[in-house]
């Protein structure tokens, strides 16, 4: 006989990762072992951080970093594919997305160094060149070689991937139906037993408090959120968000408080996310209503904090 909702059992799994915590959640029958699939995930997200932070001395990531202009790098499957991706859609935003930032975050204190005044000043006035001019990927052979000296950083992007990774290691172990999520990216599988999209909180960008703006249901598909209010660093008495503009080498001065990005994987939403954050409303609307993504723009001060824009699910 086929399962009825009441065999079902709500399973709730998290760990710790990139410096915030995993999670997944999802119904199986009751005689379920949780043992063997938590084992999965936790190896899922942990190979991503291993191989993509900037944290970590001996990631993947920092071994290209470290690499001289010229030399081409062994790089792992999953390391290559979200560098292929940072590069498309860096390409796709008109280079408001770009992983070549890492030279300009460290000094603003967001990496894993110490925020320095005369960083800040040489961040600002460096002429730079977008990652997808100076990164080049011999996909077939796992191998990728800069140009010239950049340092590149996957912080738009990974978490995105890790959820991705969530999901697909879920499927592989028979739970097809659950919501996945690392820190405010998140990833829905099907549906919950009753047939219901799982609720997913949009938050108000406030920086003093935690309350919802608004509530969607989420089915099979991908959200993600970027914001200034969460993350910041203050020069002068000025909040200014962790978000870089690639143009400039600073924090952005003029941007959404938050921007949500629904697609139909989690690195996609990510990444996007962080481009209409830079491409701000007037061009990133525009830009995802042609690749049918479906994003939420909203700003700081307005008493509902109601943003513009389109929200729903991503065109097929």
């Amino acid at each position: 006989m086929p399962k009825t909702f009441t065999d079902l059992t709500r399973h709730a799994l998290n760990g710790p990762t990139m410096g915030t915590r995993w999670s997944a959640l999802f119904h199986m029958p009751r005689d379920f072992d949780t043992g063997e699939i938590r084992a999965a995930l936790e190896k899922a997200v942990g190979d991503v951080d291993r191989q993509m932070s900037t944290w970590k001395p001996e990631s993947d990531l920092n071994r290209l970093n470290a690499a001289a202009p010229g030399a081409w790098v062994d790089l792992p499957e999953n390391l290559m594919a979200v560098l292929d991706a940072g590069l498309t859609i860096g390409r796709a935003s008109g280079g408001a997305f770009d992983i070549g930032l890492g030279d300009a975050i460290v000094p603003w204190g967001f990496g894993p160094e110490q925020a320095s005044e005369a960083a800040i000043k040489a961040a600002r006035v460096a002429s730079r060149s977008p990652a997808y001019d100076l990164l080049e990927l011999d996909r077939a052979n796992r191998k990728a070689r800069k140009h010239a000296a950049m340092r590149f950083d996957l912080n738009g992007i990974a978490k995105g991937f890790g959820v991705d990774r969530l999901a697909e290691t879920a499927l592989q172990h028979g739970v097809t139906a659950g919501l996945f999520a690392i820190d405010g990216e998140l990833r829905a599988l099907g549906t919950q037993p009753d047939g219901r999209g799982w609720a997913i909180a949009i938050e108000t960008p406030d920086r003093k408090a935690r309350a919802a703006h608004s509530i969607l249901e989420l089915q099979d598909a991908a959200i993600a959120t970027s914001g200034d209010y969460r993350h910041f660093v203050e020069v002068d008495g000025r909040l200014l968000s962790h978000t870089i503009d690639p143009k400039r080498g600073m924090p952005l001065l003029q941007s959404p408080a938050s921007v949500s990005v629904i697609a139909r994987d989690c690195m996609s939403a990510d990444a996007w996310a962080t481009a209409f954050m830079v491409l701000g409303a007037e061009r990133g609307l525009p830009l995802a209503e042609q690749l049918g993504l479906s994003a939420l723009f909203l700003w700081h001060g307005e008493a509902t904090g109601a943003g513009c824009g389109t929200f729903g699910l991503p065109h097929s």
